[in-house]
């Protein structure tokens, strides 16, 4: 299994209507912070999650934050 590539050193604050999403964590996505199919032939998978209200949230852009999809500040120690 490789490594995520860090696609930011910073969360991707995005305004999401309810529904379900896939989030990157390959970190190869054109379409970032979401998947689209880029992770083939990593080893890696997208990570589904979904948002029951309309909000803003913080999604992970380093791909190494503990609580996957969403940031937890791991940025600031890459």
């Amino acid at each position: 299994m490789s490594e995520p590539v860090i696609a930011q050193k910073s969360p991707y604050a995005v305004e999401l209507e309810p529904g379900k999403y896939w989030w990157c964590a390959c970190g190869r996505s054109a379409k970032q912070p979401f998947c689209d199919g880029s992770h083939k032939d990593t080893g890696m998978s997208p990570v589904p999650f979904e948002v029951e209200e309309s909000k803003k949230v913080w999604l992970c852009g380093c791909k190494h934050a503990k609580t996957q999809p969403f940031c937890d500040g791991t940025h600031s120690k890459l």
